[in-house]
């Protein structure tokens, strides 16, 4: 099982999705994220507006920093419009990051830019996920500390969910997540949950996992559930920026609604082009580097 550092020793480390967020990496929409709706294999919903799509992120930074974390902001750029959703190519354990292998074929580049990145801030590689294995990081979330839940998708398969589990060592849960609509408009397994506190989680309950729901509920957690029509402008996305601080796309009002009755803080940030377009939710535009 990897193990845990002190806070004071360590630079890295995040298994966990609402301890404090204390560095963060982000990617600002490049030139490939501006023509992403040219490719119809990307998945955007409509031609991409690249201003608006760049000032939406600049507020969503600043948001974020406003909030507390160090926000580290990655200069690279590359083919993949997907870069900008920096949570799916490498994940950030206690013994150093984990570069992933995306089953989205225009992200298979993206682990190793993200890797070089935290190779040259100090953060060694603990593992990496090899072919014929396939993870993404929205497939992925820690429960608890020494909890991994990872979703099996159209894009996570067994062999990688195989080698992840292999590599993190400890209880590693795995869930089959719906095919709902297939490729087109896939859902990975942080599209229907987003814990925001250790006791509380946002769910969409009509395609969350059963033994995923039987584990909330042995955990003891309270559910929020989104309703239908905020599914689809990302109600379910839920950044926890610490134990009920949330920063959540607008125009979900329900949602935000039930959060704030639930004893939680909640932020918001227009999501038009850098979220619902490409379908990522401040969960996706985030890669937590240390939290704690």
């Amino acid at each position: 099982m990897l193990c845990a550092m002190t806070l004071v020793e360590r630079r890295y480390g995040a298994q966990s999705m609402t301890e404090p967020l204390r560095d963060v990496l982000v990617k600002r929409p490049g030139s490939a994220f501006e023509h992403a709706y040219e490719d119809p294999a990307h998945g955007f919903l409509h031609p991409v507006d690249a201003d608006a799509a760049r000032r939406e992120h600049d507020a969503f930074t600043e948001l974020l920093a406003s909030l507390g974390p160090t926000v580290h902001v990655l200069e690279a750029e590359t083919f993949s419009p997907d870069l900008v959703y920096t949570f799916d190519p490498l994940l950030v354990t206690d013994r150093g990051a984990i570069p992933l292998r995306p089953g989205k074929p225009n992200r298979l580049g993206e682990p190793a830019v993200l890797e070089r990145w935290t190779s040259d801030t100090g953060i060694p590689t603990a593992g990496r996920i090899e072919a014929p294995g396939t993870v993404e990081g929205g497939d992925t979330f820690w429960l608890r500390p020494d909890l991994l839940c990872v979703g099996r998708t159209l894009r996570t398969n067994d062999e990688g969910a195989r080698q992840l589990a292999e590599l993190v060592g400890g209880d590693v849960r795995i869930f089959d997540v719906p095919y709902w609509r297939g490729p087109a408009e896939l859902i990975h397994l942080l599209s229907v949950i987003s814990p925001v506190a250790d006791d509380l989680a946002v769910v969409y309950l009509p395609l969350l996992p059963v033994g995923l729901w039987e584990l909330l509920g042995e955990l003891g957690m309270r559910l929020i559930g989104v309703p239908d029509e905020e599914f689809a402008t990302l109600g379910c996305n839920v950044l926890a920026v610490r134990p009920r601080v949330v920063i959540m796309a607008e125009g979900n009002p329900r949602t935000r609604a039930m959060l704030e009755s639930a004893g939680c803080e909640v932020h918001t940030y227009a999501a038009r082009e850098i979220g619902i377009n490409g379908s990522g939710g401040p969960t996706c535009l985030t890669r937590p580097i240390l939290r704690g």
